[in-house]
């Protein structure tokens, strides 16, 4: 599973985060994608925190857990700022985002 953080930067800056920010979660093998929908966030040290309707997601500089709602399941992550995806990947998340705006 991959979470993908995507940054609107036609938005102003002292725009509310959940229209600022859009979480997808996208399943590796099947490239199927669910948008997370944003609760709220918290941001304490070393440790970001993004708490959705779906569930709940904890990461640092290098690693991060997404936890499902009920804790039904638990996805260990690996983040990663700069990242090359693949072109079927990226058509994917393209087709994704046009469906939703």
């Amino acid at each position: 599973m991959f979470i993908l953080e995507i940054k609107r930067t036609d938005l102003p800056s002292d725009s509310e985060a959940s229209s600022v920010f859009n979480w997808l979660r996208i399943d590796k093998e099947t490239l199927n994608i669910t948008q997370l929908t944003f609760s709220s966030m918290d941001s304490a040290g070393e440790i970001e925190e993004r708490f959705f309707n779906e569930g709940y997601l904890k990461f640092n500089q290098t690693t991060g857990t997404f936890i499902e709602k009920y804790n039904s399941a638990q996805h260990p992550l690996d983040r990663r700022l700069t990242w090359k995806i693949s072109t079927l990947l990226s058509n994917a998340i393209e087709d994704f985002i046009k469906q939703v705006v």
